[in-house]
């Protein structure tokens, strides 16, 4: 069972959500809040959150989105950002806050319930969403990867041994090891310096990565 927060300040939604997941077995929704201030209230310091905050990107308390997904961050819980629309700036700017995924409202439960099952699990949650905005990101601080490069970098972030992501590719372990040098290269080149399996991964999930 996978716990779901809902930080939203349409009530109407709100009541929409509780009954919504009602279909989605493998998932229940704990707590619902209008603000982060008052899910952060009912998950004091030492309880554990809920597994996935779903966290609408405008509020109503004109607190910051990207501000809203640290803190919910930092209490523990991973983050699925909801809105009415596909902001290509502000999906980027939620995913370098350290938001998981990003879905417009307008998607179905079924394609819900599989981007918190996918962030519950550790994963970023791919959506046509999150492709479109990064196709059109020129933002110099995420660097451009080449095929090979994107390749091994997933399979190693993701937990394999850089020797199963060199037989993965058909490559050896030698290359493998360029290849990784050369993400790393480039990510200290654009000032995101990633030196751990851990680094590597966050990269991956701050930049929405997928395979070609």
């Amino acid at each position: 069972m996978t716990t779901v927060g809902l930080i939203d300040d349409d009530r109407m939604l709100i009541d929409g959500m509780r009954s919504w997941l009602r279909g989605a077995p493998e998932l229940n929704l704990e707590t619902c809040a209008s603000t982060v201030t008052e899910y952060l209230a009912a998950h004091p310091a030492g309880e554990a959150p809920v597994d996935v905050a779903l966290l609408d990107l405008v509020l109503r308390d004109g607190s910051a989105p990207t501000d809203n997904i640290r803190q919910l961050r930092e209490a523990g819980s991973r983050v699925l950002v909801i809105s009415t629309v596909p902001d290509r700036a502000q999906i980027i700017e939620s995913f370098r806050a350290g938001a998981d995924g990003y879905l417009t409202k307008d998607n179905d439960l079924r394609t819900l319930s599989a981007a918190i099952l996918d962030i519950a699990a550790g994963h970023c949650a791919h959506s046509p969403e999150l492709a479109f905005a990064w196709a059109y990101d020129s933002d110099p601080g995420r660097p451009r990867l080449s095929p090979r490069e994107r390749q091994i970098l997933l399979d190693y972030a993701s937990g394999m041994t850089l020797k199963s992501a060199a037989r993965r590719a058909g490559i050896t372990v030698n290359t493998a090891k360029d290849y990784l040098d050369r993400v790393k290269t480039k990510y200290r080149e654009a000032g995101r310096p990633a030196y751990t399996k851990i680094d590597l991964a966050r990269r991956v999930s701050e930049d929405g990565l997928s395979p070609i």
